[in-house]
């Protein structure tokens, strides 16, 4: 009897631990695995994360919770994502993430698709009009290559210089063929520039760290990269990710047809909608 009774509470045990293995393992829910889940997100703080939070509710919708930390340069959340301290992160442009690709072997990216075009603007406290720039002028620019380069073609487009053609969006201020005005460029790190806006005659400025300082592309930039710019910027994860059910939720929602129109009616122009798929 005593043997009986001993041989029916293991059963009990045993049945007991095997539903609270089930219960453990079944959190994951319906739609695709992506109910109940939580993705943490790298961004720059305007307009990415901004864009984010205008995401969060209809993703909850959907069963995912998203966190959000900002980052107020262009290396770490690369690095940080590489290191799966993040899921994804929203804050470059493709160009951006092969040149840090080449640069860092061991990071292994890729863009699941774009969601916006941040033209990047010439600003100025000095003059009104680029051409009234004086010899000599200084001008701040990027210090990394694929953002450098970009402003480099900007300044190109607007008639102050030119560039060796082969340089492409790599150009350097060794591939300056002709500066009449004679500029003295100033580089540093892209997030250091609105702030050089007092000590230089002109800045060439990133989109979202122009909104940043309060600036109005539309309106206080003197020249702007049109919608023919590649610089789209992505949502990028670690390779091997991209079809994780809610990467792609994500990527749903930040679609949306909402949230084209909160871009659009948020940031007046200065940001444009520029959906693409990878």
């Amino acid at each position: 009897m005593k043997h009986t009774k001993a041989i029916f509470t293991l059963l009990i045990s045993l049945v007991a631990a095997s539903m609270l293995m089930a219960g453990c393992g079944g959190g994951t829910g319906s739609s695709g695995g992506a109910d109940g889940k939580t993705i943490k997100i790298g961004a720059s703080a305007v307009p990415h994360a901004e864009i984010l939070e205008a995401a969060k509710p209809l993703l909850e919708q959907k069963g995912i919770k998203l966190e959000i930390v900002e980052f107020n340069d262009y290396v770490q959340p690369n690095l940080a994502l590489n290191s799966k301290e993040l899921d994804a992160n929203f804050f470059q442009h493709k160009p951006y993430l092969d040149n840090f690709m080449e640069e860092h072997k061991d990071v292994k990216l890729k863009s699941v698709g774009g969601i916006h075009i941040a033209p990047m603007g010439v600003y100025s406290k000095k003059v009104k009009d680029l051409k009234d720039l004086a010899d000599g002028a200084k001008v701040s620019l990027p210090n990394d290559p694929t953002n450098g380069g970009r402003a480099l073609l900007l300044l190109a487009k607007a008639g102050l210089i030119k560039l060796n053609p082969e340089a492409g969006h790599k150009a350097t201020v060794q591939d300056v063929t002709d500066n009449p005005k004679h500029l003295q460029f100033q580089e540093m790190e892209a997030a250091q520039i609105p702030r050089s806006l007092d000590d230089v005659d002109a800045a060439v400025i990133n989109t979202d760290y122009a909104l940043k300082v309060g600036l109005v592309p539309s309106k206080e930039a003197l020249i702007l990269e049109d919608s023919t710019s590649p610089y789209v910027n992505i949502v990028a994860v670690r390779e091997g990710d991209e079809e994780r059910p809610e990467i792609k939720t994500l990527m749903e929602v930040l679609h949306s047809d909402e949230l084209k129109q909160f871009i659009l009616d948020r940031y007046q122009g200065a940001i444009v909608p520029a959906f693409t798929e990878e």
